[in-house]
C-alpha cells in the first residue's frame, strides 16, 4: 500500500503543490543546518554498525530523490556521480548492489562539501522536474515527494542519535548542542494513572493525510481494560532498580535479555557512566550529571521489560499505547523546541502525558503486519514490510524527532537489544 496524501491544493508548479515543494526545500535545509556545526572529520567517522557517518545520510536523503524520483521522471536527468547509486543506497535490493553497511565510515571520499555539491544538484533538477511535470504523473511525483520529506526527516532524527553515539566513543566528551540546557522542575511528578474500559476499538491509520504503509489498513482490535501511568519511568526510579540489583537478578529477565546484559556487562542505561559515586550520562549536550526527575533514557527493550517486572507491572501493547494517545494533541517535546534531551513531567516545553516527544516508548508488541497489509510494488515496497521480523513496536516519538513527523498510528521499530535510539518506558497494568 503507498503512503496516503492529504487532498493536493490548486496545482502550481506545472501540476506541483507550491506549498508542497516548499516544505521539501525547508526540510532539505534543515539536514544541512543539523550539520553546519559539524567539522568534516565529525561527518565521515562511523562509530558502529547500527549507526551512519553524518555525511552519509546527507547523501542517501538525496540518493533517495534520484533514484524514486528524478531518473525516472525528468527527463535527460544526468545524475552527479553514477556511482553514488552504489555508495548511497542503504538496504533497496531492487535497485542493485551497495556498499556494505558496517563500512560505511571508510567513504572517506566523496568528502563532506563534495556531499553539498550532490545535494544542490539534485535540489536544482527537483526545482526543474517540479516545473515540468503534469497529468497522471505529477500525482506519482507528489506522492514520492511527501515520502521523501518524511523519509529524510526519520534520517534527520538518526543523524542526531547517530552522532549522539560518535561523540560518547570521544574520551573528550564534545557536545553536539551550544550553549547549556534550559533548566526544569526538580522534582518528579506523582505517577499518576488512567483507567481505559477498552472494548473493540479502531487502530491504525484511516487515510487522513500522510502515512507510512506500516500503519495500515486501519482495523478493530479488542483491547482489554487496562491502566496506563500518566508519565514516563524516570531516571529516580530506575537507581533505585539499579540499587536492587536489577541488573544482576536473572528472574526479572527475559532469556535473550539476561544473555545481552552478560555479554555486553551492561549495569546501567546507555550512555551512564559512574564517576566518584555519581551517575553521569553522556548527551547532546555533553556529559551531564543524571537528572532524577527526567525520564530514563537509551534503554533496550529488554531492560524496559526488566523493569515493569520488577515495578511488578508491564509494558503497554501499541493497541493500548494508541488507544490512551487519542485525546491529545499530536505534540509534545520535539526537536523543536531546542531541548534535544528528554524532559521532566510537567516542563512547560512538554505535552500531555509526554505521550508524543520526549523518547520513544517501548511497547509489548511484536513488530508485525496489520491485517490485510500489502506492500507496494518495486523497490519502494522495501520500505517497511521486509522488516516485519524480530522487532519490537515504539509509539510516540522522542526530543530528537523533527516537529510533525509523528501521529498517533505511528510505528517506530528496533530489535529488542538496540538502545543508542532516544528509547524509553512507561509502565502499564491490567484494568
Amino acid at each position: 500500500m503507498p503512503p496516503t496524501l492529504t487532498a493536493a491544493r490548486a496545482p502550481a508548479r506545472g501540476g506541483i503543490d507550491a506549498h508542497l515543494m516548499e516544505r521539501l526545500f525547508k526540510t532539505r535545509a534543515r539536514s544541512l543546518a543539523l550539520t553546519a556545526h559539524l567539522s568534516d572529520a565529525d561527518q565521515a567517522v562511523q562509530s558502529m554498525p547500527d549507526a551512519s557517518p553524518a555525511k552519509w545520510h546527507l547523501a542517501h536523503t538525496t540518493w533517495f530523490f534520484e533514484a524514486f524520483l528524478l531518473r525516472d521522471h525528468l527527463p535527460g536527468y544526468a545524475p552527479f556521480d553514477e556511482r553514488y547509486f552504489y555508495l548511497f543506497n542503504s538496504y533497496y535490493e531492487h535497485e542493485g548492489e551497495r556498499h556494505p553497511r558496517p563500512q560505511r565510515g571508510m567513504i572517506t571520499r566523496p568528502g563532506a562539501e563534495e556531499v553539498r555539491a550532490y545535494r544542490a544538484h539534485v535540489d536544482e533538477r527537483l526545482e526543474q522536474l517540479a516545473s515540468s511535470v503534469s497529468g497522471k504523473a505529477a500525482a506519482l511525483v507528489a506522492e514520492r515527494i511527501e515520502l521523501g520529506i518524511n523519509h529524510e526527516e526519520q534520517h534527520q532524527e538518526l543523524l542526531l542519535t547517530d552522532i549522539l553515539h560518535l561523540f560518547a566513543q570521544n574520551p573528550l566528551n564534545p557536545a553536539y548542542a551550544q550553549g547549556t540546557p534550559k533548566s526544569g522542575p526538580q522534582g518528579a511528578a506523582e505517577a499518576d494513572w488512567r483507567g481505559f474500559d477498552g472494548g473493540i476499538v479502531r487502530v491504525g491509520h484511516e487515510k487522513t493525510g500522510f502515512a507510512y504503509d506500516n500503519e495500515g489498513p486501519a482495523h478493530d482490535a479488542l483491547v482489554r481494560p487496562f491502566r496506563l501511568s500518566e508519565r514516563l519511568v524516570t531516571n529516580g526510579e530506575w537507581l533505585e532498580f539499579m540499587e536492587d540489583g536489577g541488573y544482576g537478578t536473572a528472574t526479572l529477565w527475559l532469556s535473550d535479555g539476561w544473555a545481552t546484559v552478560k555479554a555486553e556487562g551492561w549495569r546501567a542505561p546507555g550512555y551512564w557512566r559512574e564517576r566518584d559515586g555519581e551517575w553521569r550520562q553522556k548527551s547532546l549536550w555533553g556529559l551531564q550529571p543524571v537528572e532524577d526527575a527526567a525520564p530514563v533514557c537509551h534503554v533496550s527493550y529488554y531492560e524496559a521489560d526488566a523493569f515493569a517486572h520488577w515495578a511488578g507491572k508491564r509494558l503497554a501493547t501499541e493497541f493500548e499505547w494508541e488507544l490512551a494517545s487519542a485525546d491529545l494533541p499530536e505534540t509534545g517535546n520535539t526537536v523543536g523546541t531546542g531541548q534535544l534531551r528528554p524532559l521532566p513531567a510537567g516542563h512547560p516545553d512538554g505535552g500531555a502525558r509526554q505521550m508524543f516527544g520526549d523518547l520513544w516508548e517501548w511497547t509489548s508488541s511484536p513488530y508485525a503486519p496489520y491485517p490485510g497489509f500489502k506492500p507496494a510494488q518495486g523497490a519502494i515496497g522495501e520500505y517497511n514490510g521486509k522488516f516485519m521480523c524480530n522487532q519490537m513496536v515504539l509509539r510516540g516519538g522522542s526530543c530528537t524527532t523533527p516537529d510533525g513527523h509523528v501521529r498517533r498510528s505511528y510505528r517506530n521499530f528496533f530489535y529488542p537489544h538496540q538502545r543508542w535510539q532516544f528509547m524509553g518506558l512507561r509502565l502499564a497494568e491490567d484494568g
